[in-house]
């Protein structure tokens, strides 16, 4: 691999920069000054070193990120933060979020570069649960969870797969009681219900929380959804991505990268 776009691959500049900087002497490849960008370097064994710090070669990053609400699920936009704005020590430029969080939407989201573990995650045909919180206005018609769980077809005609629905209790979360807390979900819903004309939120309200469980991801799928069985969504949380369960420790805006165990489960899919 060229010295240049060895470094260029980890996050280290432009490729132009890059090259002004070896021209001017400030890169090392195995304790000598190298000044060739062309340079032909092995990424397993030469040392290589930018103003006096090693450089080292990462080819596949995975990281675990509680995505907030407000923030883009993409990979780079001109006009609004990204999920990718929020991961400060990645080492490439190739990152990109596996699927998308509606803008509102927080929780887990995969950010990668493993083009071919994306892939296998949101294919319907791998059949990868992905398990979200909704906070839903109305009252669950009682034939709710046979309609999703039949398969829905939306007023637009999109037939959706079938889907797990499970009505919680404060008393009973699902298994997920340490990531849906009552008084943090209530905090979130007036955080993003501030809009001119929109009601804070109130206890009063006649709401139902529930568990939805899919293996697509549609635009807005999960919100679509339940618009039609009536329960329209106020607040919207993903938990958990096949055998990858949110953090709890994460808060809004965190990220870790995956440890050894996590990945090797997801990497049976």
């Amino acid at each position: 691999m060229r010295l240049d776009r060895f470094l260029a691959e980890m996050n280290q500049g432009s490729r132009s920069e890059l090259k002004e900087w070896i021209r001017r002497g400030r890169v090392l490849v195995n304790g000598q000054p190298e000044t060739r960008p062309e340079r032909k370097i092995l990424t397993e064994t030469d040392e290589v070193f930018l103003d006096g710090r090693r450089i080292f070669y990462t080819d596949l990053e995975y990281y675990m990120l509680h995505k907030p609400a407000g923030v883009l699920s993409a990979a780079e936009d001109k006009k609004r933060s990204t999920v990718l704005d929020l991961i400060e020590e990645k080492k490439r430029k190739d990152l990109f979020p596996v699927g998308r969080l509606d803008l509102n939407t927080e929780g887990l989201l995969l950010i990668t570069n493993d083009g071919g573990l994306a892939h296998r995650l949101l294919s319907p045909k791998s059949h990868v649960d992905k398990v979200y919180y909704a906070l839903c206005a109305g009252q669950l018609p009682e034939d709710a969870k046979d309609r999703l769980q039949k398969g829905l077809v939306l007023p637009d005609g999109l037939a959706c797969l079938p889907a797990k629905l499970v009505r919680l209790t404060k008393e009973d979360r699902g298994g997920f009681g340490d990531l849906i807390e009552w008084e943090t979900i209530k905090d979130r819903v007036r955080m993003q219900r501030k809009e001119p004309g929109e009601l804070l939120f109130s206890e009063e309200e006649q709401m139902e929380e529930v568990l939805l469980t899919i293996r697509e991801g549609k635009f807005h799928q999960v919100k679509r959804m339940m618009e039609a069985v009536g329960c329209p969504v106020l607040y919207l949380k993903r938990l958990s991505m096949g055998t990858l369960r949110l953090d709890a420790s994460l808060k809004p805006g965190e990220y870790r990268p995956l440890d050894t165990e996590e990945l090797e489960l997801l990497r049976t899919w």
